[in-house]
């Protein structure tokens, strides 16, 4: 059995596309309307956080085999407590990385390594700023960025309740408040720049899939400055990999699963094994 970590649209597909193939897996999401994506599409779920001990008894007590990280490429902790419980436990770690996007030099483009340098440099810049890069790392922004005469802060996020209650704790009112669920057409991000009289917009490379080339293009052809946050370098250490593909992730985990349990289990699969009782030996 794989355990799975999902949380973007493409790692449902990947998920998807690994059911396909006769992997049995569940997918481990945080959020409810995530984990119910899933189940439409007949994934197995579970629901909410998971830090390094709770992924090893997780991974422990119900005798999974593998670890397929289809996490978002920015999700730091989820990725480091994956990697430490499977080497923890000898399991096998995939690491499914979207492709990212390579930018040209612009001279409104702001590269930083950090969501603090990110924020200093919309303090260095001011004026009205629309912060993308979702509730997680708010406080940040706001610590730095609320109380400046010179600086409108506007947030677009998810709407859900969490990040509701983070925006009201830290003081942005409702009228800086976006709560709209992506992705974004270049054509949306334009209208929403211009309704907020956006003259900065912070952003994250989170690949093709985030919808990232669209915001820029539309906020870069308006004229507006974008400060873009830059993938974090994580070692992806393990005895699993990263992949860029579907299909390079399935075989390597159909390989790692098959020394583990001898074969795939069901009658005949397509490579022409007996793949009966795969299921219950997983």
């Amino acid at each position: 059995m794989i355990l799975m970590l999902c949380g973007t649209g493409d790692a449902r597909e990947l998920a998807v596309s690994l059911k396909s193939r006769g992997l049995p897996l569940t997918a481990s999401v945080v959020t409810e309307s995530a984990a119910e994506r899933l189940r439409e599409a007949g994934i197995s779920t579970r629901t909410g956080r998971l830090d390094r001990e709770g992924m090893s008894l997780l991974l422990q007590g119900e005798g999974y085999h593998a670890v397929v990280d289809a996490s978002h490429p920015f999700a730091l902790e989820a990725h480091a407590n994956a990697m430490q419980a499977a080497a923890a436990l000898g399991l096998p770690y995939f690491r499914y990385e979207r492709p990212g996007l390579e930018f040209a030099s612009h001279p409104r483009l702001v590269i930083v390594h950090s969501y603090e340098e990110a924020a200093s440099a919309a303090k260095e810049i001011k004026g009205s700023v629309m912060l993308t890069t979702g509730g997680k790392t708010l406080e940040i922004f706001a610590g730095q960025l609320l109380g400046d005469p010179d600086i409108r802060l506007t947030v677009r996020l998810l709407p859900c309740l969490e990040n509701m209650e983070k925006c009201l704790r830290l003081g942005i009112e409702q009228r800086n408040i976006i709560a709209m669920q992506g992705p974004f057409s270049q054509e949306m991000n334009e209208a929403l720049f211009r309704q907020y009289g956006t003259q900065v917009m912070i952003t994250k490379e989170s690949g093709a899939e985030g919808s990232v080339e669209e915001k820029l293009r539309a906020a870069l052809d308006m004229g507006l400055y974008v400060i873009l946050i830059v993938r974090p370098k994580l070692d992806f250490s393990g005895n699993g990999g990263v992949y860029h593909s579907f299909a390079g992730l399935a075989e390597a985990v159909e390989a790692a699963l098959a020394v583990v349990n001898g074969g795939f289990g069901g009658s005949q699969s397509r490579n022409g094994r007996d793949n009966s009782g795969f299921r219950n030996r997983v």
